[in-house]
């Protein structure tokens, strides 16, 4: 069959198939599923995509390396340009160079030709812009088309999750679907049942859905804020007394769509301006370091693997010995609850929003389904637990359950023979 279901996230990406009925995740790098969303363009002008691209940046490999594609969407980002060697590439282009890629190893692994697509995507790409909205998923949709698809429609994650989850269930149930991805929140609450499952038409089994633009990386951000980008500066003083030196360059390097923001010329030689008049030019020292050697995605990875430590350990060390000697950030998890504490809050509102639309109460929520990376950590995790507390907790594929789902979609809207 040509029919797939592509799950493209802000932190991986998976694409599945379907054998017999069942659906089936397509093997798209070193025999693994999932493959992450990130992209390296070499200086010579070679193209590496997922593992292979973070490991050529980690080895050293001149180029630049792009990560959290997805997040452009519905941005003005999405029709800038990115500077890669002496040339300029768009996002739209970059974006559709990966998913390229990633079709193309579908179909090698799998010996098809995948013609027809149920693409997922989050409730909302952007919270409380609807044009914005429809813009994204238009880009999505006409990306898709360019890269070989002839049918390209679209189904919430956390529908597609939740289609994932009921093939589990032996009787019926009223169930939250969290999906806590890279990117974005998302949530819906779904009546879900053996005898609902081969339904053509499953819409008034949807009771609610809800997202909000807060995933993995913007937990990313804030630590790096609260803890690591203290360090080059960040919050310092100017020697103008009541000045402070501009933020806006930790912000950027902060944020894993905008890191490659902080390489443009001009960038080091505004940072060289500010030292001068900086209360603590040795802490520009070292944000020049990172910028002049393009290191920046470096501590965006150091601070993430330090986030994703904290899930199974109390303390996490980031190593900064390559920027100064001796330099190190400790974190706990007391320092990621406290700057990120407001993230999990807007998570655990938006699944009372979702109760309110469907006219339920908690205690009616039978099941909480829990999928992607971020349900690890712990108050996330908490807070979603506790917005339901009667309801039983199921941890699904965190990687794989929306790409299942979006399949199992497919071989519904474009059937069997398509």
């Amino acid at each position: 069959m040509s029919i797939c279901g592509l799950d493209f996230g802000t932190s991986n990406t998976t694409l599945g198939t379907i054998e017999g009925r069942a659906p089936v995740l397509a093997t798209l790098e070193a025999a693994q599923t999932a493959i992450p969303s990130a992209i390296f363009y070499e200086a010579d002008s070679g193209v590496q995509i997922g593992r292979r691209a973070v490991e050529a940046y980690v080895e050293g490999v001149p180029g630049r390396l792009l990560r959290s594609l997805k997040s452009v969407l519905g941005t003005s980002l999405i029709d800038e340009t990115t500077r890669l060697g002496r040339a300029r590439v768009s996002f739209r282009d970059v974006i559709a160079y990966y998913l390229g890629a990633v079709k193309r190893r579908a179909e090698q692994a799998t010996g098809r030709q995948l013609r027809n697509v149920v693409h997922g995507r989050p409730v909302h790409f952007v919270d409380n812009a609807p044009d914005a909205d429809r813009k994204a998923e238009e880009t999505l949709r006409t990306i898709a088309q360019g890269i070989g698809f002839e049918a390209v429609t679209f189904q919430f994650e956390p529908i597609a999750a939740a289609l994932d989850y009921e093939r589990q269930i032996a009787s019926e149930e009223v169930a939250l679907i969290a999906d806590i991805g890279g990117g974005t929140s998302d949530f819906s609450i779904v009546r879900l049942g053996p005898e609902r499952h081969g339904k053509a038409d499953r819409a008034a089994d949807i009771l609610a859905n809800d997202g909000v633009r807060v995933g993995g990386t913007d937990f990313d951000r804030q630590l790096s804020l609260g803890v690591v980008m203290p360090l080059f500066g960040f919050g310092s003083a100017m020697k103008r007394p009541g000045l402070d030196v501009p933020s806006s360059y930790f912000h950027d390097l902060a944020t894993w769509s905008n890191i490659n923001r902080m390489y443009e010329p001009r960038v080091l030689a505004d940072i060289r301006q500010v030292r001068q008049e900086a209360a603590e030019p040795e802490l520009l020292d070292r944000l020049m370091r990172v910028v002049h050697e393009q290191r920046g995605h470096t501590l965006a990875m150091e601070v993430e693997d330090a986030k994703i430590a904290l899930s199974e350990q109390r303390r996490s060390e980031i190593p900064l010995e390559w920027v100064a000697p001796g330099l190190s950030a400790a974190i706990g998890r007391p320092d990621l609850v406290s700057h990120t504490k407001q993230l999990a809050d807007r998570i655990s509102a938006r699944i009372k929003n979702c109760l309110v639309q469907a006219g339920l109460t908690a205690g009616a929520i039978d099941s909480v389904f829990l999928t992607g990376g971020s349900v690890k950590l712990a108050h996330v995790h908490m807070a979603i637990t506790k917005a339901v507390p009667s309801a039983r907790i199921v941890e699904g594929d965190i990687f794989g359950a929306v790409g299942k789902g979006l399949t199992l979609e497919a071989l519904r809207r474009y059937g069997p023979l398509s």
